[in-house]
């Protein structure tokens, strides 16, 4: 009879262990939830390239490839992305075919085919101009989780907020991971070529 309060206790103390432990594996992110997240990252897009060419993801499938959005009128973020962009990918000399790379405007309104054309002459031809009308350029912001917006200037001209990363995606249109432009150029190539 005395040994019934101890065992009582000690059964309470397991029973809590029990219910702690399965109330923190039931709040824990499983892996799928984590590869469910990486999956919302991308996905269908329609748009016309540089030359007026209507481009979609199924176009895109079969090889890696990059996406960054900006526009030609970034003064500073976008012209340092795409050329960095460039050295990264005259870096991986011929094996930079085995990559797509994709710069999507958040300006449709002033990034036509031909203004894409014009200021992706000064990058790697790799680098393919995407725009579309306004509705086709927001859907495919939307679908890659990125950020735009138009903000008035007191010249009564505007600019574009908007996310400033490269998504690298594989060759299904999966979302791997941003690619870290803040490196030397060899880094960035000794990372794209871990997915190619």
């Amino acid at each position: 009879m005395r040994l019934r309060g101890p065992v009582l206790g000690l059964s309470f103390f397991i029973a809590g262990l029990v219910v702690i432990a399965v109330a923190m594996l039931w709040m824990m992110p499983s892996r799928q939830a984590v590869t469910n997240t990486a999956s919302l990252v991308g996905g269908s897009f329609r748009g016309v390239d540089q030359d007026g060419k209507a481009v979609t993801e199924a176009e895109m499938k079969g090889k890696p490839f990059l996406v960054f959005f900006g526009f030609t009128h970034c003064p500073d973020v976008c012209p340092t992305t795409l050329f960095e962009l460039s050295q990264a990918l005259n870096g991986l000399g011929p094996r930079a075919e085995g990559i797509n790379a994709l710069f999507v405007t958040v300006d449709p309104e002033r990034d036509t085919p031909e203004v894409l054309q014009r200021y992706l002459s000064s990058f790697n031809p790799r680098i393919r101009g995407i725009t579309g009308d306004t509705a086709s350029v927001e859907a495919m912001v939307k679908t890659y989780r990125a950020y735009a917006k138009k903000v008035a200037l007191d010249d009564g001209s505007y600019t574009m907020d908007h996310t400033a990363l490269v998504y690298i995606m594989d060759r299904n249109g999966g979302f791997v991971r941003p690619l870290n432009m803040q490196r030397p150029t060899a880094e960035i190539v000794d990372e794209l070529r871990t997915v190619l």
